[in-house]
């Protein structure tokens, strides 16, 4: 896989307006819809009732949450960058989140993305804002199109 890789802060903040690489194809199964449903207690019918999706749902598929889609994210850019000197990072939020397509049960699913700002955050910190579009195998409309905002700092 493809991965960009920097030593520090001040090498990675070079690729600030820069595209990363694009991510590994990724499973979405029905194991982890369940366990998202657990986790998050959203049990909708959609999601995790195999008969009544086979009936009722036009997708005739059990369909993943979108925000299990969102919630890829941090895994799907962490897979693509490394920065040597990094101490740990955490969710900031999200400036735009749209979800244009629902993911089927078993599709696969990667990211394309940006860096599209840093910024400096506390004494060692950075605020990273990332343009991210989560691409379903053969279909034309993304998954998930969000700015994702990260903070990162430096051990």
């Amino acid at each position: 896989m493809n991965k960009l890789i920097c030593k520090n802060f001040t090498e990675f903040k070079t690729h600030e307006g820069k595209s990363l690489p694009v991510g590994e194809w990724l499973t979405v199964t029905q194991e982890m819809i369940n366990a998202f449903a657990e986790a998050t207690q959203d049990f909708q019918w959609v999601h995790v009732d195999l008969e009544r999706i086979k009936k009722e749902s036009p997708f005739k598929k059990p369909i993943a949450h979108g925000f299990l889609s969102v919630s890829l994210l941090s895994k799907m850019l962490m897979d693509l960058i490394q920065i040597e000197s990094l101490a740990m990072g955490v969710n900031y939020g999200l400036n735009k989140v749209r979800f244009p397509h629902p993911v089927l049960v078993d599709s696969r699913l990667r990211l394309h993305s940006s860096i599209q700002m840093i910024e400096p955050y506390a004494e060692n910190g950075l605020k990273i804002t990332w343009d991210c579009s989560v691409e379903i195998d053969s279909i034309d409309k993304p998954a998930c199109v969000a700015e994702f905002v990260s903070l990162m700092f430096e051990g």
